[in-house]
Parts: C-alpha cells; structure tokens; sequence
C-alpha cells in the first residue's frame, strides 16, 4: 500500500474515533451533570430548609426577617425557645363537678411555685411534674395527677436542630454547599401588607446554579440557566419570596 493510502487510512480511523468519543462524551457529559446536580441540590436543600426554620423562629420572636446571616446564627445560639407543654386533661366528672381548664392551670401552677421554693434540684421538667402529682396535696386532692400546663424556655438550638447541629457546626447551613465558601444571599421584606391591610413579613433566600455547579461542564450550565430565565423562573434553588406571600415555600417543592 502507497505511503499516502496509508496516511489517508490513519486520518480516516483517527476521525472516525473522534467523531465516536464525540458522540459518546454527548450523551455522557448532560447525563453526569444531572446527576451530579441531582446530588448537589439535596444538600443545598438541606441547608434552605435549615434557614427557614432559623427565619421563622427569629420573626416568631421578633416579629420580623432578618437578613443579617450572623445575626440569625447568633440568635440560635442563644436565644430561648418557649414551648407550651400541655400534659393530661380533665375528665368528664370533673368537668360535671366545675373544674376547668383555668381552675386546674391556677392548682398545677400554685404547685409548681411551691415546689420551686424547696432546695430539691430536679434532673429534668419532667422529674418536676412527677414529684408535684406525688406529693402535692391540692394536686392529689384535685384528682390533678398527670396534669400539667407549663411554659418552658428551652435551649433554641437542641430544641429545632436537636441531632443535627451543634455550636461548632450550626454556622454551616449559611454556606452553600460545592461553592468554595459562597454564602447564601438572604432578601427580606419586612413591610409587606396584604390587600386587606395586614403586615407579613416576607423573606428570601437564594442558591445561583452559579454557585454549587460552576465546576462542572460550562455548556450544559449556560444551557440550564438559559432553560429557565426562558421559563421565567430563577436560576437556582430559593425559599421563599419577597413580592408576595407563597408560605416560604422552596422553589423545589
């Protein structure tokens, strides 16, 4: 075979193993990138569904949004968290015989305070309200055993992200995840009135597809941020909203 069928052949093969890696790499490349996307979003999720829950806390006792991410750890941190405890219930032959709700709270309270007065340290709430319904004479004589309606102040960050957090770690849900330190952008609207003239507070927080895929193939990123600004939606994951009221749903749900 002349030199120049030889050449001609080696370009032909060289070609055609170009053009089959081609083919190949397009059917691999969207297929990785979704599913490398897929995984990603479950952890940004994780952390957008950590901020609402710190948001709504932080306005349950403040009665705003804030858009202030060190602030909002802080007030994890350290803030209380009240929470109704409501154990027992009255039955019906004590309701035939006048005792209500009120009447039974003033009796459990009153026993409350005076065994608060003793020096006994007590390893929990619960251990508390056993002692009253043992030894407490208006409660036993109230038939009151069991019954209990407290207010406890608890520690905010055991209380929502009891397992999931600690104080070392809590500040890692203002980072989205895959993004070299990025922090998630946090909007609020704090002024928001409804048509029929009442205030809701509104938030926002936000994840570029910027931020947790830049790394992966450049195409199929512009690809998926053309995709949905061409659909009118944001480019990324976000919870909630600050136009108008959407229950602070994320825009995955």
């Amino acid at each position: 075979m002349k030199p120049l069928k030889i050449t001609a052949c080696v370009l032909l093969g060289a070609s055609a193993i170009a053009i089959a890696v081609m083919c190949v790499m397009s059917v691999i490349t969207p297929i990785k990138f979704d599913e490398t996307k897929i995984q990603r979003e479950e952890e940004v999720v994780a952390n957008l569904k950590a901020l609402r829950t710190a948001e709504l806390e932080f306005r349950n006792q403040n009665g705003r949004f804030t858009a202030d991410l060190d602030s909002l750890i802080l007030f994890i941190k350290t803030a209380p968290k009240k929470d109704l405890v409501k154990m027992g219930s009255l039955t019906e032959k004590q309701l035939e015989a006048g005792m209500t709700e009120e009447k039974a709270t003033e009796i459990f309270k009153a026993a409350k305070a005076r065994v608060e007065k003793m020096d006994t340290v007590f390893e929990s709430d619960s251990a508390k309200f056993a002692y009253i319904w043992a030894t407490d004479k208006q409660m036993i004589d109230a038939g009151l055993q069991g019954f209990a309606r407290d207010t406890l102040r608890l520690n905010m960050l055991e209380a929502i992200f009891k397992g999931q957090y600690t104080e070392e770690t809590i500040a890692e849900i203002c980072v989205i995840p895959h993004s070299g330190g990025q922090k998630f952008k946090v909007e609020v609207n704090n002024e928001y009135t409804t048509a029929s003239g009442t205030n809701v507070p509104l938030f926002a927080i936000y994840a570029p597809f910027e931020s947790y895929l830049s790394d992966l193939d450049e195409q199929e990123l512009i690809n998926l941020i053309d995709q949905e600004k061409t659909l009118e939606h944001y480019p990324g994951l976000k919870v909630g909203d600050v136009e108008e009221p959407n229950n602070y749903a994320g825009n995955w749900e």
